[in-house]
């Protein structure tokens, strides 16, 4: 089949878009960034990409031999009052592109929604999946709850709870029940739902089959780990605090935090339906799926993160658009260094942030991590998707990559901690000789009142960082 995938740099989509190209089908993927097409993807036949942004789409044009399509355009960390506003207007326009082909069926990955007091992203969910509907195409919706998989949001929250925290004082919504289910399930019931007949213009819940509130899952979590974990709820905290209290705790972001706070205050439990038959999956025991995330993790293997997602607030337009580092009106420090051994320095450079570090003065880039967090940045806990690879787009503890190109020996990273301007940092093999070089354009008189004050330590940290790039 011709499949249409929307979201592909997402968590979702780019192990499904990988899923079906193994079973032989003909993907066209929606990017609203050419620049962050995943490697894994783009090297791979049978793909094409169409540069897509659902907020605009006046010049926009879907080939019309297509089959199925999938819409799994979402973000948790979405913020403002108009988010509801924006994911319903790109869902009418992606709607309005596809009726327009020979679509027979859309495959929508929504929220469970059984519950009258819902959040508010649950019920900007159930309004896109109203808003798919169409007599043109069938719709059919799969509507899940908590994903446990290596890199889903809910996995790694959970884990920076259990595995930092061996007592710990949390908020009541803890005993909120749900039912978990893995990624490798999810990518099963969208996968075999494609062309199939029995779910059209139908939706259905899909779930794991054990009901655990978020106590019971932390506990299960820390016995798969081996961790005794010890947790008393209080009733005190406020939605807020529970938000600071998650935020401080995990690496997810505040807008992130006071989302699932929001949605954890709901119930999640699937209505019963026959389609674990129709489609012929068996959900797996929630502890089977943390057991193979963690193999996925100890392989290097994790194929998609949400910390790919960017919320940071800094990105509204392309990564494209600040790959040209400027050159007026900023503070720049400079440094160079004579390389002894070009492929041990690119493999440094590869390597640089997560748990790798950044090879001298990791105290002060800690401590640089923690005030960021104190005002409501990301933070270092993000760390990285791979220990040596880098690719557009990705997540680097603090930064964003731009660009990373072996071939050029280049690797460019943009800040998205809470600044008075906008960072660069930049590494460059010339020849034979490494350029690092770090770009601040300050915004306002704080921003320069910044730079200022972290000069002193630019001697310490910088220079003892390309010393450590090139010297073994």
């Amino acid at each position: 089949m011709r499949i249409l995938v929307t979201g592909t740099t997402g968590y979702i989509a780019k192990r499904l878009v990988l899923n079906l190209l193994e079973k032989d089908h003909r993907i066209i993927c929606c990017v609203r960034d050419l620049n962050r097409i995943p490697d894994e993807i783009e090297s791979k036949k049978g793909i094409e990409f169409i540069k897509v942004d659902f907020l605009d789409t006046q010049d926009v044009v879907f080939p019309e031999d297509i089959d199925v399509a999938y819409y799994l355009i979402h973000s948790m960390a979405a913020t403002g009052d108009d988010f509801a506003d924006m994911e319903k207007q790109c869902a009418q326009n992606f709607k309005s592109l596809v009726e327009k082909t020979a679509c027979q069926q859309v495959i929508y990955l929504g929220g469970i929604v059984n519950d009258e007091s819902l959040s508010k992203h649950l019920k900007s969910r159930l309004a896109v999946e109203n808003t798919l509907k169409s007599d043109v195409y069938a719709l059919t919706t799969f509507r899940a709850g908590i994903i446990v998989g290596s890199g889903s949001a809910s996995f790694e929250i959970i884990r920076d709870i259990v595995e930092k925290l061996p007592v710990m004082v949390a908020p009541k919504w803890l005993n909120t029940r749900t039912q978990p289910l893995a990624i490798r399930d999810v990518l099963q019931f969208l996968e075999r739902a494609a062309g199939t007949d029995e779910v059209m213009n139908q939706s259905f819940d899909i779930c794991g089959p054990e009901i655990f509130t978020y106590k019971q899952m932390l506990y299960q979590f820390g016995e798969v780990r081996g961790l005794k974990r010890y947790i008393l709820t209080l009733p005190v905290l406020t939605p807020r605090l529970s938000s600071y209290w998650l935020y401080f705790v995990t690496s997810t972001s505040f807008n992130l935090a006071k989302a699932l706070v929001d949605s954890m205050k709901v119930e999640v439990i699937a209505k019963p339906s026959h389609i674990n038959e129709m489609l012929n999956v068996q959900p797996m025991p929630y502890k089977e799926a943390v057991r193979l995330a963690f193999q996925k993790i100890e392989q290097n293997s994790v194929i998609s993160s949400w910390k790919d997602a960017i919320s940071s607030g800094v990105f509204h337009d392309q990564l494209a658009d600040h790959i040209q580092v400027p050159n007026h009106g900023c503070f720049k420090d400079v440094r160079s260094k004579r390389v002894e051994d070009e492929t041990y320095t690119l493999h440094k450079i590869w390597s640089i942030g997560g748990v790798n570090g950044w090879y001298r003065f990791n105290g002060l880039w800690r401590i640089r991590g923690y005030l960021d967090k104190i005002f409501g940045g990301v933070g270092l806990r993000r760390g990285r998707r791979h220990d040596t690879k880098l690719e557009a787009g990705d997540p680097l503890d603090f930064w964003r990559v731009l660009l990373a190109d072996k071939k050029q020996k280049r690797l460019l990273l943009f800040a998205e901690m809470k600044l008075p301007g906008e960072a660069w940092l930049e590494f460059k093999i010339v020849e034979d000789t490494l350029f690092q070089r770090a770009v601040f354009r300050p915004k306002g008189l704080w921003g320069r009142v910044y730079w200022y004050m972290v000069l002193p330590f630019h001697a310490l940290v910088f220079q003892g960082m390309i010393n450590s790039l090139v010297h073994k």
